[in-house]
């Protein structure tokens, strides 16, 4: 029998990270297959003129409730799902002087939380993208989901999506160095790309042990800091030389004349350091193609490369991907990868964005001591679904 779940999100529209993920619940995978799970029960925290989610739920059978409580307990006195997908993306919410969009995950997750509390009894949970816009509050509730022993997963579709070539780093590696190329939004989609080097660098020698330290580089200058380390530019070229699609003229010129282009340079608690390259008005996307990452490896000799490929447009197969991820968090009461992945990527963008919000100021970060070991769930292994796939 499949596992009874609730959704709590911001908006349901076509195409929104609402519809993306709980199509593949309602409708099955691309493939054919269905998870083990079955939406019973949903609350939107916004209605757009767009709204999918009232015809969605007379087409499939389930109640859209007006609160969260009552989403978990289906207008009960008790939790009465078996797992919680909580998608706090998309909407018309408003933004922080840094920046930072204000999406409600912390209300969200306190929300479900009380339900857990009140009922005696826990469910898993999934939060779509990063915890939370802020640090303070994504901590709180990593700590929260700890005391209640709630099995939490979270984090983007980037580390689940096809990566061509299928490169894992070989567990306990040697790195001395690694780029990770995205583009767009310097929070939204900075974060993405901050996922896609994390489940990369994370297999390195030592397990990962944390970030000392975050700088954002941007205007003019946004390139000295990157040029100080020989290993960076040729990673970079490395890197590049899988993109796809990218403006005419030289990067650099390009990159310092955009606003939103900059590059987070990162500096690991156990001197590994890395750089995020975000060449907004250069590069941008084609054919699911924007994302990319470059590694070495100590003794190699040539540099690891792989491209972060996103199935787009309809169905977005690599959501499909990231809700097989779910289904695993759901069935066996343990996240398929660890959370503090994701805790430590958003607090590598928050301080990112106060350095940007700061003029560059490099920004000390002993918060984020956080220590975690990989786990062997990488990148898409099915086929990229072949009547979608770009010939």
């Amino acid at each position: 029998m499949p596992k009874k779940v609730a959704a709590v999100v911001t908006e349901y529209r076509k195409w929104s990270h609402a519809d993306v993920i709980l199509r593949n619940l309602l409708e099955g995978y691309p493939d054919g297959k269905k998870p083990g799970l079955e939406l019973v029960a949903l609350y939107t925290d916004q209605v757009p003129k767009t709204d999918m989610s009232r015809d969605l739920a007379r087409k499939h059978g389930f109640p859209i409730l007006d609160t969260i409580t009552d989403c978990l307990t289906l207008k009960g006195k008790t939790l009465a799902v078996e797992g919680v997908l909580s998608i706090g993306e998309h909407g018309n919410y408003p933004e922080n002087e840094k920046g930072q969009k204000l999406y409600p995950r912390r209300r969200f997750f306190e929300e479900i939380c009380k339900v857990f509390e009140q009922s005696g009894k826990i469910a898993p949970v999934f939060n779509d993208k990063h915890l939370a816009a802020t640090w303070e509050d994504a901590k709180w509730m990593y700590d929260r989901a700890r005391k209640l022993m709630v099995p939490f997963l979270a984090g983007s579709s980037i580390p689940v999506a096809w990566r061509k070539p299928d490169l894992m780093l070989p567990k306990g590696c040697e790195l001395t160095g690694a780029v990770q190329i995205g583009y767009s939004s310097l929070e939204a989609y900075g974060f993405h790309a901050l996922e896609g080097l994390q489940c990369m660098v994370e297999r390195r020698k030592g397990g990962e042990t944390g970030v000392a330290a975050v700088t954002c580089h941007g205007g003019a200058k946004m390139w000295d800091a990157f040029d100080k380390h020989g290993w960076a530019r040729p990673l970079l070229e490395a890197a590049l030389k899988t993109a796809t699609a990218h403006a005419k003229g030289d990067m650099r010129e390009v990159t310092a004349k955009a606003n939103d282009a900059a590059i987070f340079e990162i500096e690991y608690r156990d001197g590994l350091r890395a750089f995020v390259v975000m060449p907004n008005g250069w590069i941008y996307e084609n054919d699911g193609a924007s994302f990319y990452f470059a590694g070495q490896r100590r003794g190699a000799d040539r540099p690891d490369v792989c491209q972060f490929y996103l199935q787009q447009p309809d169905p977005f197969a690599h959501f499909a991907e990231l809700t097989k991820a779910i289904d695993s968090l759901i069935q066996t009461n343990h996240a398929p990868y660890p959370v503090e992945r994701t805790l430590l990527t958003t607090g590598v963008l928050d301080a990112a964005m106060r350095s940007r919000h700061a003029n560059g100021k490099r920004i000390e970060t002993p918060h984020l001591e956080i220590a975690y070991t990989a786990r062997e769930w990488g990148g898409a292994k099915v086929p990229i679904p072949k009547a979608w796939e770009k010939k």
